[in-house]
């Protein structure tokens, strides 16, 4: 019959690309010209009541039919339909016209049951129709030549069924060649599509419409019995499955799911499927709009050149019209001036886009998904497909809400939002995420729906049995932190309970080390949000004090290695001690014992410790004295002489050059230390001037590490203030070196007038000498 429904009421087959919009216009053109009584089309048909859906106002493209088990969330496949896919527009035609519209694919209860052998249809390689035809036409980019074949060759004019007619007859000579092309399940699905026709002809007295893809077309066509068909489907394993419709995006158009389709330029199919006149014209004055918005200098001029340009390269290239490619190059060449980089950005603005979909409220939903969206409307946070930097206030009650909700989110594991650093500040009040909307979090959400039909309900059950099978105590401080972040104070009890028995049981140091920081930070976060933090306080506390005790022991003979990971520990315990403030020792109230004290001072005493003991690695020792020595409670002598003590005859060179990797290591910020504190600058210039020369050649690879991981303008400047040497510095202040005396007034002058001009016309001479004393001091 070649395409067209003959006198005994044949199903007209249209064969077409997946997300063509080529195959689209010609869809609605044939659909047009044939008015079939029913109208079916490849994909899951217990998807069919969802079909009404699309004639919604608020139901806008890109979509996804999106199909899970009802035990297993996590086991899901997608439909993706754009605009231009002309799946979606029988469907659109379908629903316009008041005709019946049904999926006839393989149904998606069987399709989930086996995809855990999603690659296992054959031993063989898989065959690319497309890319087949392309090569044998002679090209050797299979978008090209459907460009040519198919987008540019004016569907429906003339004869509407032609292009299907051309398209079906390389396609049977593919199948009689190839067979089933290594897709060995396509069979299986070809044979419930044909009992599906069957049963439509039967219905419907005015004919059928088949919207598929083309691969399938002759198999459709092919005169099977009704009986072996359906031993085909006899035996195959079924899943209880939900389908909804949920929003899609362009730049998953290129993932292969459901019907395994995937297109790698969605946003110029778009462009291609609604300009109908004049595409290349209408394509690069979106383009010069784009970059003039970037900033960039792009005139009626360069659009012009840019057309003229794109159409020599399609003649020269053998081309009806200019494609993708050549107007790709028509705007390097004259739009970008030869640069990539404005390039990079219309390819990823405007050839693939970040369009994102939208579905009705009434397309069905797990109660969780329909408490998500509320959540969403009335917190005014969208959800969008472009990545987007969000800065939340959390004095702000929306915004800590805001912020509530999306680390509750991610305890689900449903990743909206990725906490980014701050631009500004780095207290406790602000928060910064980047957002960005997947289409796969859908599936995120029917998954998290087993915990709750609310988000902090949900929450709230996920974090107690996260805390219950939690298997080392950093895990369940890490929650407890999570639970303040996220609001969840119904959790904290159960998270609290498993947390105070998991420190009490456990004797690593280093788990117990690796556990505070959280703790700490949990605290602060717990001020900020207004939470009871009382027995977090506590437990901290406790860690501290153990760790306290525990720590000098097990620092004591260890390999280079773990003596590394062991400076880690104690940088950590350093800052959440700081943090920490001075909490009375647990147990002891406000006044301290014989033997106890305040957390900070109890802290120090380990420092000083663990830098006077030998058999405590020269790393963790070299760090020690560092951080005594930033807190003000080591003397510059002090630390002089425990260098000294590294240098001596005794010491081998490889443990000197560990202490002073610890001492100003990359790893803590000793380079820019060393930049600005010129006088920890001289203590390491002397140590080194000082290294024996017999033991110099043996250290210096070490040292050369050590340096190693300072940036370059780092290295540069160390470099510049030692060549320059001490006596160019300057006097000293507190006998460090590189610090005046008294201040520099002449300096201090030469910024007066910015002051004044600062301070306003108004500005009294009082103030300018209030502002030349603040400059100076």
């Amino acid at each position: 019959m070649n395409g067209r429904r003959g006198d005994a009421g044949e199903p007209l087959l249209l064969g077409v690309r997946h997300h063509g919009p080529g195959s689209a216009r010609a869809v609605r053109a044939v659909l047009e010209q044939a008015r079939p009584g029913a109208v079916l089309i490849e994909g899951p048909p217990e998807a069919d009541a969802l079909i009404p859906l699309a004639a919604e106002e608020d139901m806008r493209p890109p979509v996804a039919l999106l199909a899970h088990a009802v035990d297993e969330p996590g086991r899901s496949a997608f439909w993706p339909l754009a605009e231009f896919s002309p799946e979606w527009v029988a469907i659109r035609w379908a629903l316009e016209h008041k005709v019946p519209a049904r999926f006839i694919d393989l149904p998606a209860a069987h399709t989930l049951a086996r995809a855990d052998d999603d690659g296992a249809d054959s031993d063989g390689p898989r065959v690319d129709p497309l890319g087949l035809l392309a090569e044998t036409a002679g090209y050797d980019d299979a978008e090209r030549w459907w460009e040519d074949a198919v987008e540019h060759r004016g569907a429906g004019k003339g004869d509407a069924v032609a292009p299907f007619t051309a398209l079906e007859e390389a396609m049977t000579v593919l199948r009689e060649e190839y067979g089933s092309g290594g897709h060995e399940r396509d069979l299986v699905r070809e044979a419930h599509m044909r009992l599906r026709i069957r049963e439509a002809r039967r219905e419907c007295e005015d004919g059928v419409a088949v919207v598929c893809g083309a691969w399938h077309v002759s198999a459709l066509r092919r005169g099977t019995t009704v009986a072996a068909d359906r031993a085909l489907l006899k035996g195959l394993p079924k899943v209880k499955t939900d389908l909804t419709w949920v929003p899609w995006t362009h730049r998953r158009l290129s993932r292969r799911s459901g019907y395994g389709a995937g297109i790698d330029s969605p946003g110029w199919y778009g462009h291609l499927f609604a300009a109908r006149d004049r595409p290349v014209e209408r394509w690069l004055t979106k383009v010069a709009g784009l970059l003039r918005a970037e900033d960039r200098i792009v005139s009626p001029a360069h659009v012009i050149e840019a057309v003229r340009l794109a159409e020599t390269l399609a003649a020269l290239r053998g081309r009806p019209l200019p494609g993708l490619g050549e107007t790709t190059d028509a705007v390097r060449a004259v739009m970008c001036e030869g640069s990539e980089v404005p390039l990079a950005l219309v390819h990823d603005r405007l050839v693939v886009g970040d369009v994102l979909g939208e579905v009705p409220a009434a397309a069905p939903a797990v109660p969780l998904q329909r408490d998500l969206a509320r959540t969403q409307r009335r917190l005014r946070l969208r959800p969008e497909a472009g990545e987007r930097e969000l800065e939340l206030d959390l004095r702000k009650e929306t915004d800590a809400e805001r912020g509530r909700l999306l680390h509750r989110l991610r305890l689900l594991g449903i990743g909206w939002g990725e906490p980014a650093t701050a631009r500004v500040g780095t207290g406790t009040f602000r928060e910064t995420w980047r957002l960005r909307w997947d289409p796969e979090l859908s599936v995120r959400v029917a998954e998290a729906g087993v915990w709750g039909t609310t988000v902090p309900a949900a929450a709230t059950a996920k974090a107690e049995s996260d805390a219950i099978g939690a298997r080392g105590l950093a895990e369940v401080t890490g929650l407890a932190e999570h639970c303040l972040l996220a609001g969840l104070p119904d959790a904290l009890p159960t998270v609290m309970r498993i947390l105070a028995d998991r420190a009490a049981l456990d004797t690593d140091v280093g788990h117990l080390a690796q556990a505070l920081p959280a703790l700490v930070r949990s605290l602060r976060y717990g001020d900020v949000r207004g939470t009871d933090t009382a027995a977090l306080a506590e437990v901290a506390a406790g860690l501290a004090a153990r760790i306290f005790v525990g720590l000098p022991p097990a620092c004591a003979a260890l390999d280079a290695d773990a003596a590394e990971e062991m400076r880690g520990h104690v940088d950590a315990v350093h800052g959440a001690v700081a943090l920490l403030g001075d909490a009375p020792a647990p147990g002891l109230g406000d006044a301290p014992a014989p033997g106890h004290g305040r957390l900070r001072a109890r802290w120090q005493s380990v420092l000083r410790t663990l830098s006077a003991r030998d058999t405590v690695p020269g790393v963790i020792r070299g760090r020690s004295v560092r951080l005594l020595l930033d807190d003000g409670e080591l003397t510059r002598d002090a630390a002089a002489r425990l260098m000294g003590l590294v240098l001596s005859p005794g010491t081998p060179p490889a443990d000197a050059a560990a202490w002073i990797e610890g001492f100003v290591g990359g790893s803590s910020g000793g380079g820019l230390l060393l930049v600005h504190d010129e006088r920890l600058l001289g203590l390491v210039d002397a140590w080194l001037t000082g290294v024996p020369a017999e033991a110099f050649t043996d250290v210096l690879p070490l040292l050369r590490r050590t340096f190693s991981e300072y940036g370059t303008g780092v290295r540069r400047t160390l470099g510049e203030l030692v060549r320059r040497g001490p006596g160019a510095h300057g006097g000293t202040a507190a006998g460090a070196p590189g610090f005046d005396p008294g201040p520099d007034t002449a300096r201090a002058d030469a910024v007066l007038p910015v002051v004044r001009l600062l301070l306003g016309p108004d500005g009294d001479d009082e103030g300018a000498r209030g502002a030349h004393t603040g400059v100076t001091g």
